[in-house]
């Protein structure tokens, strides 16, 4: 089986895993994720606005607008890596690509932190995302340009031992989940 195929098949079991967990989700879900976003007070943070089944970071999101900038990202072509728009609760949204909601009226911002959504991670900070590569693309420019902190934000039920990858995949400097917070080893596996 090719790698893409093994990411299909692991897309499709990693779907069934969240949504058993979104239904099950406490309604403090984002609170370590707040824990941890205090860390990096008066920091640049991208979130993201969830879809369909994903955890929703807003109330931590909201909580670190009250100390500096939030943002949101922006797809704004197929190959392209992100960018990212300042977000407030307040602020006016539009219909994005893909079903995520995006500001009406973009500002656009670089981040220092990003909370990256995924389908799936495992222990060594590795995550499965949607497919289109725009995170990979994304924290690699990004961390180019200097050190960037990517934390994976999920339900404890997406992580798996079984991932497939590829040399493109950036790796996680953290993963939060509803049940707390996990800090990848330091080897990634192949």
């Amino acid at each position: 089986m090719n790698i893409e195929a093994l990411k299909d098949t692991a897309r499709k079991a990693a779907f069934a895993r969240r949504k058993a967990a979104f239904a099950a989700a406490p309604p403090d879900a984002w609170a370590a994720l707040a824990d941890v976003l205090d860390r990096h007070r008066g920091a640049c943070v991208s979130g993201f606005l969830p879809i369909r089944t994903e955890i929703d970071p807003r109330p931590a999101m909201a909580r670190a607008a009250r100390d500096g900038p939030v943002c949101v990202p922006v797809i704004e072509g197929r190959g392209l890596p992100l960018r990212f728009a300042r977000w407030t609760p307040d602020t006016p949204l539009v219909a994005g690509p893909f079903g995520a909601q995006i500001p009406a009226d973009p500002d656009y911002v670089e981040p220092d932190v990003l909370i990256v959504p995924l389908l799936a991670f495992d222990r060594a900070g590795n995550r499965l995302g949607y497919g289109g590569g725009y995170y990979d693309r994304t924290l690699a420019e990004l961390r180019a340009r200097g050190p960037r902190a990517a934390i994976g934000f999920a339900f404890a039920a997406q992580e798996t031992n079984d991932l497939p990858l590829e040399p493109t995949d950036q790796p996680l400097d953290m993963i939060v989940t509803e049940a707390g917070i996990l800090t990848p080893q330091p080897l990634r596996h192949r």
